[in-house]
């Protein structure tokens, strides 16, 4: 069993910054390509970021260059620097990994619980 745990959300002003982690906890081998989504309600989940396991990476649009996605394998953690936050960035972020177990062939899937980001301007 294996649980990912968001964490650092909160509450800033416009211009402002938050680190987001994503921690894989349980009897894992790996965690894999990880993505960094967000929604907000009667929306979609929209992707952020993502960050492959040889630390590729990819933004969506309204991010790019304010938002970096990073990751450290040994902690099995993934991280989220989000700088010059606006309030468009508001939402619930939600990490999503492929995990792999010792002893099972291929990934699994996983969510996190989410995490709340407030920008207010």
């Amino acid at each position: 069993q294996v649980q990912l745990v968001e964490s650092g959300g909160g509450s800033v002003h416009t211009g402002g910054s938050l680190l987001l982690s994503c921690a894989a906890i349980g009897s894992i081998r790996s965690i894999n390509d990880v993505g960094w989504y967000r929604q907000t309600p009667g929306t979609d989940r929209e992707l952020v970021a993502a960050i492959s396991r040889d630390g590729s990476t990819n933004y969506g649009e309204t991010v790019k260059d304010r938002f970096t996605i990073s990751r450290d394998n040994d902690k099995n953690t993934v991280y989220l620097q989000m700088n010059n936050l606006k309030p468009e960035d508001t939402a619930v972020y939600y990490c999503n990994a492929g995990v792999s177990f010792p002893g099972l062939v291929g990934e699994y899937d996983y969510w996190g619980q989410g995490t709340q980001v407030t920008v207010s301007s």
